[in-house]
């Protein structure tokens, strides 16, 4: 009879620790009366140091309302791309509002909870630059891409974007050397000296490119879009409360027009999801 007793004891005890650690961001959110948001410093029109030294754009502004639903303030985290992607981020950041494309290597470590835009990759080169009219005259060539993003799996030829795993993307070249960069600032930089002379090319996301492109002259579009490239909301994996919570949030932002509103006063259109 003793046993049974200490294995429904046992069974409670571990019914009792796994509902402890359901909720576990959600409880640190509510508990701190804080949401420690993690995105790039320069990354327009998303996120990026205002004239006044202070982070601002679509990003910022989408994790500013999350948390004004949540009732408690925003802090924002900005380290490098890698170093967000990686993840295992072991309670420095309760989420990333910051423009992440699904994968599969990245679903091991993060968990989705909502699609909120979507924008196409593109090329983007010198302006002088005649040679690139579309991805095939990138074989042999210099790009440059943000460090760990879905650009360098692209030219990996390695891109699965989570989700729609069944989705054929075209890879109309032989080899591509990647060039990976911290912030796309310093690439665009590079680029800026010329075709060839230390890049050929940056690929990025078509919002982020017409923003610097109405900026600097410099620069132009190369050729049509690649592939629609989906941006998800990120959080660490195997919280189920913070995922409904952050859902639930998304769809009163979507259904009362923020998204709408913040995308049409950042990009310009309604690219929100």
């Amino acid at each position: 009879m003793r046993l049974p007793t200490l294995l429904g004891a046992g069974l409670l005890a571990a019914t009792v620790t796994t509902h402890a650690f359901a909720g576990e961001i959600l409880d640190r959110v509510q508990s701190k009366q804080e949401m420690v948001n993690v995105l790039m410093e320069s990354y327009p029109p998303f996120s990026f140091l205002n004239e006044q030294n202070q982070l601002d754009g679509f990003d910022v502004d989408v994790a500013k309302a999350v948390a004004e639903k949540l009732g408690v303030k925003v802090r924002f985290e900005t380290p490098s791309w890698d170093v967000i992607a990686a993840g295992r981020w072991n309670g420095r950041y309760d989420i990333c509002i910051c423009s992440m494309t699904p994968s599969k290597a990245r679903a091991e470590v993060f968990d989705f909870p909502v699609e909120y835009y979507a924008s196409p990759a593109v090329i983007v080169v010198n302006a002088r630059d005649e040679r690139i009219q579309s991805a095939k005259e990138l074989n042999g060539l210099k790009v440059g891409v943000i460090s760990a993003s879905s650009y360098e799996s692209y030219l990996n030829k390695g891109l699965v974007i989570e989700g729609d795993e069944d989705r054929e993307i075209e890879y109309p070249f032989d080899f591509v050397q990647g060039a990976p960069y911290d912030t796309e600032n310093v690439a665009f930089q590079d680029l800026a000296l010329g075709a060839g002379v230390r890049l050929d090319a940056v690929l990025t996301n078509l919002v982020t490119a017409q923003a610097r492109l109405q900026q600097d002259n410099r620069f132009k579009l190369a050729g049509a879009p690649l592939y629609e490239e989906p941006n998800s909301v990120a959080i660490e994996k195997g919280d189920a409360e913070w995922d409904a919570k952050v859902r639930e949030v998304f769809a009163e932002l979507k259904a009362d027009g923020t998204l709408t509103r913040l995308s049409q006063k950042w990009i310009g259109a309604d690219i929100s999801k």
